[in-house]
């Protein structure tokens, strides 16, 4: 391969290795397989040999479609991606709503797939994968139907993904450690209790705050944090480029 297409190191950036015959094993084959991986034992497990010895193919099948477990990362990833609700542009109930329904989404999925958060940063250019543009593409058209210019689309767009992700990679570091744990949310939240009452004593402000939290559904707790949040947000876009709120 020329040097200058492999100035960037994805599997977005080079074009596809072309066969003659076909190969053992595709791509989608690939990727659902290492997505099962992930899903089942976690981002520490995931191997090219692993993976392969799962798939009973040989290192050959492999590399036809990836060159090496980066590339594979950025394929799962974009899957991934695919799991999320664009919004649809033209949401009688406006582009607020839509934007909304679409960050649930997002942390749905991340949640569902909590290894995800901890590859994020890593993924290469993984924002070049087909889902992930189709998904880019439906929120920029939602936040442009609401009278934001392009520029200003963008910015609000990463925006509610910083928002979303900070708050999902919080959660999937909790979901994973209660899951090694093999205790449920409620229960290690019972057992905690006694020594974090102890921490607060001397800070009245939060030690007042845990004592209006005592026995709540933390589930619950976590999904009106993540909805008060998301509001505050999408009404901040609204009001810095001075849009109607129900536009």
């Amino acid at each position: 391969m020329p040097a200058d297409e492999q100035s960037f190191p994805s599997v977005w950036a080079r074009p596809q290795r072309q066969r003659r015959e076909q190969p053992a094993l595709s791509r989608e084959q690939i990727v659902a397989a290492a997505l099962r991986l992930l899903d089942t034992e976690g981002i520490g497990a995931l191997s090219m040999r692993k993976l392969g010895a799962q798939l009973n193919a040989g290192a050959t099948s492999m590399y036809t479609h990836v060159a090496n477990k980066d590339e594979l990362i950025e394929l799962v990833v974009d899957e991934v991606y695919g799991e999320i609700e664009a919004p649809v542009p033209g949401d009688a109930a406006g582009w607020q709503a839509a934007i909304t329904g679409c960050a649930h989404s997002i942390r749905s999925t991340l949640l569902r797939h909590p290894w995800i958060v901890s590859v994020l940063g890593e993924a290469g250019v993984a924002y070049l994968g087909p889902n992930m543009m189709r998904l880019n593409e439906a929120i920029l058209a939602v936040f442009e139907e609401g009278g934001f210019p392009l520029d200003a689309a963008d910015r609000a767009l990463k925006t509610v993904f910083a928002y979303v992700i900070g708050v999902s990679t919080s959660e999937a570091a909790w979901l994973t450690m209660l899951a090694r744990s093999g205790q449920g949310e409620q229960e290690w939240a019972e057992r905690l209790w006694p020594a974090a009452e102890r921490a607060v004593q001397e800070f009245p402000r939060q030690r007042e705050l845990y004592a209006a939290q005592r026995g709540q559904n933390l589930r619950g707790a976590r999904d009106d944090e993540f909805a008060i949040g998301l509001d505050c947000v999408v009404h901040g876009l609204a009001a810095r480029f001075a849009l109607e709120p129900g536009a």
